[in-house]
């Protein structure tokens, strides 16, 4: 009975998730630069100073960043800022309890965030990518702030500093669907406040950012798709020798 209650309540509540995190929004192409070490190395830098204060990435440890091409000193000298070693998981401090009081919800494990966010409306990496450019001032909100892609969102514009303010512009445009009714529709933002970054730099940053975090979901992904083609090849002249072999033994059966 207990599991079936949890069920119910799963499904009354997931149509509102999707719905919330959508927030019918068109999402941009994030750039793919998991091979590229120096975006990944720029995106762990901007992971560990703006996201893991709250968030954590339990399933990943400090140590396999090794793989990017950073020694275990520079994990130590820069990606290090408690009493945590190089071999430990990359939680945060923030507790649940006081995560929930604060947020009202306690800030998702960011492990496999960029898998979690893939849809039909595009891959995760995708998702992250323009809801960490869509965020706008808006003072109706406990935060301050408020998304395109995840409306009403309760966690706020961590990045502001480098991306500075800016305003959501909307209008109202009649319905095509329904004659007499009007839609609020998006019509650009407005700075109002610049940032320590230009709007091409903050892009660049997002988007080294949302590698890091790609990276992280699946770090031997870049291994797995070398390994697929050798396994192909493989396969493929495998096909042939079988081919051949397989003629040769029913001709002389014939």
């Amino acid at each position: 009975m207990k599991l079936l209650k949890k069920l119910i309540a799963a499904l009354v509540f997931f149509p509102v998730l999707v719905l919330a995190s959508e927030g019918g929004h068109p999402l941009d192409k994030a750039p793919d630069l998991t091979n590229d070490l120096a975006a990944l190395q720029n995106g762990a830098k901007l992971f560990v100073n703006y996201c893991l204060n709250c968030h954590s990435a339990s399933a990943m440890r400090y140590n396999r960043m090794q793989d990017i091409g950073l020694t275990e000193e520079q994990i130590k000298n820069n990606l290090l800022f408690t009493s945590d070693k190089v071999g430990d998981l990359m939680k945060t401090s923030l507790s649940h309890k006081d995560a929930k009081d604060w947020f009202g919800v306690a800030p998702p494990d960011l492990s496999v965030i960029v898998r979690a966010r893939s849809s039909d409306l595009g891959s995760g990496a995708d998702w992250i990518y323009t809801y960490l450019r869509t965020y706008y001032k808006d003072d109706t909100r406990p935060t301050g702030w408020n998304n395109l892609v995840f409306p009403n969102v309760g966690m706020p514009h961590v990045l502001w500093e480098l991306q500075g303010v800016r305003t959501a512009k909307f209008v109202e445009e009649k319905d095509p669907h329904e004659p007499g009714k009007t839609v609020h529709k998006f019509a650009g933002f407005e700075q109002v406040k610049p940032g320590k970054l230009s709007a091409l730099e903050y892009d660049t940053a997002v988007a080294d950012l949302v590698s890091f975090m790609n990276w992280m979901s699946e770090p031997v992904q870049n291994k797995r798709r070398q390994l697929g083609v050798w396994v192909l090849l493989f396969m493929g002249i495998f096909v042939v020798i079988v081919w051949r072999l397989n003629a040769s033994y029913w001709k002389e059966v014939k």
